[in-house]
């Protein structure tokens, strides 16, 4: 008898810690770490990318040990943001509340890995960092030669500048479009829209190519 009673709890336990599993299986669970342990004791937020910041749809906790952790159910963009006391220097981080284990590293640079979307997010992150440096680079280029008056070194420079914007745009696109589907692809596939739409003189509105600024022919 206490051998069939055993097996019942045990089939009765094991069948709980399985519903519990189940139930938290769409959560999203962030491990931080801090880059620098001068931000202990100092409060880290969880802020929705868009719609209203609240006390409702904003998490925070006390970093310990150069440690924090958030738990969200919701799948949507967040913004990983130190108190605005201390954010100077720090990098505010984009996160998706993807259902499993996201590790985060804030600090100057900041990286969110663990995921499938937060992996392409990082790696959308990286090269945007990139083409920031790039362009900044161009920029001071271009600075210093409009001292000297270089007018047709100065064209190919902006030249340049537009090739590079534009194939940063059809990386994001194209990243986008390869997610199909999913927060992600929301975010990255409204950075750069292909086509906007412009009223003209006459009252028409037509529909303009983001790339060229010309009109597409209805």
């Amino acid at each position: 008898m206490r051998k069939i009673l055993f097996c019942v709890l045990a089939v009765a336990v094991a069948t709980l810690l399985n519903s519990c599993y189940q139930q938290n299986s769409n959560e999203c669970r962030i491990h931080g770490t801090m880059g620098s342990d001068q931000y202990e004791g100092k409060l880290i937020f969880l802020v929705p990318l868009n719609g209203p910041a609240t006390m409702e749809t904003v998490d925070s906790v006390e970093i310990k040990d150069k440690k924090f952790e958030f738990v969200t159910q919701k799948m949507q963009m967040y913004k990983i943001l130190l108190d605005y006391h201390y954010r100077l220097g720090i990098q505010p981080l984009l996160v998706v509340g993807e259902a499993g284990d996201v590790q985060v590293v804030i600090d100057s640079i900041s990286h969110s890995t663990g995921t499938p979307q937060n992996d392409s997010l990082e790696l959308w992150k990286q090269r945007t960092e990139q083409h920031a440096l790039d362009l900044g680079n161009l920029k001071r280029m271009i600075a210093s030669m409009k001292e000297n008056g270089n007018e047709k070194e100065i064209a190919l420079l902006n030249a340049r500048g537009d090739s590079i914007h534009l194939q940063y745009k059809k990386m994001t696109r194209q990243m986008a479009a390869n997610l199909k589907e999913g927060v992600l692809h929301d975010f990255l596939a409204g950075r750069f829209p292909t086509t906007y739409k412009k009223k003209l003189p006459d009252g028409r509105i037509v529909t303009i190519n983001a790339d060229t600024n010309e009109e597409i022919p209805e």
